[in-house]
């Protein structure tokens, strides 16, 4: 057996490695398998924020819910390509235009139903 520190060679009953002294086995944390590397299947999932985006586009404002919805999309294929950082950067503007697509809508939204009461005062006097 190889000594997964070293490469050095050693019998394959031995529990320590004979060049550098690490746990071959019967050590749990020397069988317990490494962490997989950042951007490996089984690391830690970057959100694609795709489903806010969906709804801010459906619901509130169409310009800036397609801006997100092209970021969300292009979330998961930067991680499978390897490019966290850009997968990340990607995750964060598909939120940011998320939050201006739900921001512009509620400010459409509180405006008309102001209007809507001012003019509907206006009209009874």
């Amino acid at each position: 057996m190889y000594c997964p520190e070293c490469q050095q060679p050693n019998p394959d009953s031995s529990v320590h490695c004979s060049n550098c002294g690490h746990a071959l086995q019967g050590d749990v944390a020397a069988a317990a398998p490494p962490p997989p590397p950042a951007g490996a299947v089984g690391a830690v999932p970057i959100n694609n924020y795709l489903i806010p985006a969906i709804l801010t586009t459906v619901f509130c404002c169409l310009p800036a819910g397609i801006a997100a919805i092209v970021y969300a999309a292009q979330v998961n294929g930067k991680v499978q390509a390897g490019d966290l950082a850009g997968a990340q950067a990607a995750a964060k503007n598909a939120k940011m235009w998320s939050w201006i697509s739900f921001g512009v809508g509620f400010v459409v939204i509180a405006l008309y139903l102001v209007l809507a009461v001012v003019g509907g005062l206006a009209s009874e006097m």
